[in-house]
């Protein structure tokens, strides 16, 4: 049975419907009648080949949820009609010395969603049952969609940098990425700095669960704070006075990137006579995903979205790419 999907012909040229055939279903593999389908700027990237990788006709899509269509003779642990979700990884080998040690997210082979296959835009979606993980009743099903993106990877730093609830740490830039990250951390304990060059957020990130604000284009304000932080993440994709940053940062702090800025630049001294150190991170691995998954139901967490159709998803790239919302664009499937 061909599934329908959105899709662009070539970059950066309008997504329209088309139908594909998606083969037969592997045996660990599953398959998800999509529901909703979050926005995300890797989608923006993928959608216009800015980083050479994409194959047309691409069909966007990877903050999928929705309810499992059909599933293969080897898939145990999932039900059809379960509620799921799936993020950017599709697949990982199994057998690799990262994958054996649960970094399945580091798999130098992994599959990922939009990559090569077609992704959620789409009436139905497939994957290794692996990277399908279940949803928590609590969860909201219509603002899930993003947790599996931009949820695991501000949530993944706080388990692989071992932040614990006593930290005061710093969260850079408070949109879709910052946002979730000021409420993971201030639901993990910590006292929590955010920092914005819009100082018509600090409103808002106090709301998400900021304890103080700080321009993140003030480097003298920065540097008042001292070495007072544990950990600062950084969330967003331009350069910025990294010098100031360090310095912040307590003795053997850390100073953790996952948005794609440019290039981070130190003095070595800096880093040697407090032992800070500079780290990044991608998404995490499917037990990561799942423990953010209970963090979140247990908490009542989640993404700020707006719904769209997904009908209308040029519209919303359009948004996504003019109007740069801080909240998410999550499109829900109208296919029928």
């Amino acid at each position: 049975m061909n599934i329908r999907a959105y899709a662009a012909s070539a970059a950066r040229e309008p997504l329209s419907l088309i139908e594909y055939d998606p083969g037969e279903l592997a045996p660990d593999e599953v398959e998800i009648d999509v529901a909703y389908c979050g926005l995300c700027h890797s989608d923006l990237s993928m959608w216009g080949n800015d980083w050479m990788q994409s194959r047309y006709p691409f069909v966007p899509g990877h903050e999928v949820v929705g309810t499992v269509a059909a599933k293969g003779e080897s898939v145990v642990h999932l039900e059809v009609g379960q509620k799921v979700g799936l993020g950017w990884y599709s697949r990982s080998c199994g057998t690799c010395e990262p994958c054996l040690s649960g970094d399945q997210n580091l798999c130098a082979s992994a599959g990922q969603t939009i990559v090569g296959r077609h992704g959620g835009f789409a009436e139905k979606v497939r994957a290794q049952a692996l990277w399908v993980a279940p949803l928590p009743d609590a969860l909201d099903f219509s603002a899930a969609g993003p947790l599996f993106c931009g949820g695991i990877t501000v949530f993944n730093p706080i388990l692989e940098c071992g932040v614990l609830p006593t930290d005061r740490v710093g969260v850079v830039g408070i949109g879709g990425l910052g946002h979730m990250a000021l409420q993971f951390l201030n639901r993990w304990g910590c006292e929590v700095t955010a920092f914005s060059s819009s100082p018509e957020k600090e409103e808002a990130a106090r709301g998400y669960g900021a304890h103080h604000y700080v321009s993140s284009r003030d480097s003298d304000a920065i540097r008042k704070l001292g070495a007072s932080l544990d950990f600062i993440l950084v969330t967003v994709n331009v350069e910025l006075d990294w010098e100031a940053f360090l310095g912040a940062l307590k003795p053997k702090g850390r100073l953790h990137l996952v948005g794609a800025a440019p290039k981070v630049e130190s003095p070595v001294f800096t880093l040697l006579e407090k032992q800070r150190s500079i780290g990044g991170s991608p998404l995490g691995s499917p037990a990561a995903v799942n423990r953010m998954l209970e963090f979140s139901a247990r908490h009542g967490l989640a993404p700020k979205t707006e719904i769209m159709p997904m009908s209308e998803a040029n519209r919303a790239f359009q948004r996504l790419e003019e109007e740069k919302p801080a909240h998410r664009l999550v499109l829900q499937a109208d296919f029928s």
